[in-house]
């Protein structure tokens, strides 16, 4: 039987079906993609991020534990404050890219779809004895929704919540909105919308998801499904578990230098992201790719006869097809024009990536 939340989707015109990247139920689509990736450049959109995994770390070690098992700069965050960063495993290799929520008496992470109970299972690796750190998963009991556009401070004007306009990225606070059903609704409402598109995510109880969806839908917000989300992920350079963030990559070559701080003591992984730094040995990055025609993730990236990358995802948009993968670093970078099986694809940039002491790239031949 349909969630509450679902049959008020329905009636904006949803349809629903697995995500692309959980074993969760979605809207795919609103039957608007088009009108819907118009609006995050011209109004504002509402996407349903639920499926996205919420994790909440309590206990006295929470800030150092965490500061220990992540790449960014978590201890010196203040409560409203927060950041991105991304777990590691030993040799620095991915596991996924978090925004990290630092409250008074707990951490909420949000996470990437399916990840939760994967990165609980390994958070609790670490935890020993004498550590004072709990994790629980908040997934099934909270919703999330996004708001992108340019007119995305309308809607928190027109809800009576200016107070997190020009506010840095990731900052957050508790609110209450008004509802004619619940009287008022607890929301943590933050800066960011998880894509370059500036935006704010809502997180609250499960139980009000239906309300809030319905409130923000009367401000005049148009939905955006995940077929249309993933056009913007592509396009944006958005990597994802399981796409672009494997056990072959680490967050330097996944354009992630923005949730690495080089600064910071030891923590798992660090070794190695020093060194990467220290000597310049970024040896791929992800770049995005405008395709001349189809190809399939997976498919390799060759220049002059020689394999120089691969492609992680492709999506097909109104202007033509798009993709995600790596291409080494000595290969070029943004305009090189190569070859994707049987199709050529230009190498573009992703507005999403942040490429820390890299240099233009050089666009010599390269072999394997």
């Amino acid at each position: 039987m349909p969630s509450p939340l679902q049959q008020q989707q329905a009636i904006a015109g949803a349809t629903f079906g697995q995500s692309l990247f959980s074993q969760s139920t979605v809207p795919l689509s609103f039957g608007n993609d088009d009108a819907a990736l118009a609006a995050v450049a011209t109004g504002v959109t509402l996407s349903d991020r639920s499926h996205w995994g919420r994790i909440r770390v309590t206990g006295a070690d929470r800030l150092r534990f965490l500061h220990n098992q992540t790449t960014n700069q978590l201890e010196q965050c203040a409560p409203g404050e927060g950041c991105d960063t991304v777990f590691v495993n030993s040799t620095a290799r991915t596991l996924d890219l978090v925004t990290a929520y630092i409250e008074p008496e707990s951490v909420l992470l949000l996470v990437s779809p399916g990840q939760a109970q994967p990165l609980i299972d390994w958070m609790d690796r670490y935890i020993f004895f004498a550590d004072q750190v709990t994790l629980v998963d908040e997934t099934e009991t909270t919703a999330a929704f996004t708001l992108m556009g340019p007119e995305r401070d309308r809607i928190l004007t027109q809800l009576g919540l200016p107070s997190l306009v020009n506010a840095p990225a990731d900052h957050h606070e508790t609110i209450t909105i008004k509802s004619g059903t619940r009287g008022e609704i607890a929301v943590k409402l933050a800066v960011g919308s998880g894509l370059a598109t500036p935006g704010y995510t809502l997180i609250g109880a499960a139980d009000s998801a239906a309300d809030l969806w319905q409130n923000l839908m009367e401000t005049g917000v148009t939905p955006l499904g995940e077929q249309a989300w993933e056009q913007l992920r592509i396009s944006q350079g958005r990597p994802m578990p399981n796409r672009e963030l494997t056990d072959e990559i680490n967050p330097l070559e996944a354009a992630l230098w923005q949730a690495v701080s080089f600064e910071k003591g030891c923590y798992i992984g660090q070794e190695t992201i020093a060194r990467l730094n220290t000597y310049q040995g970024v040896k791929q990055q992800l770049w995005g790719f405008a395709l001349a025609d189809g190809a399939d993730p997976g498919t390799a990236i060759t220049l002059n006869g020689d394999k120089v990358g691969r492609l992680t995802s492709v999506v097909k948009t109104a202007a033509g097809m798009k993709g995600l993968g790596y291409l080494r670093t000595k290969a070029g970078g943004a305009g090189l024009v190569v070859d994707v099986a049987e199709t050529t694809a230009t190498v573009v940039e992703i507005p999403f990536a942040s490429r820390g002491y890299l240099a233009e790239p050089v666009g010599e031949r390269v072999s394997e």
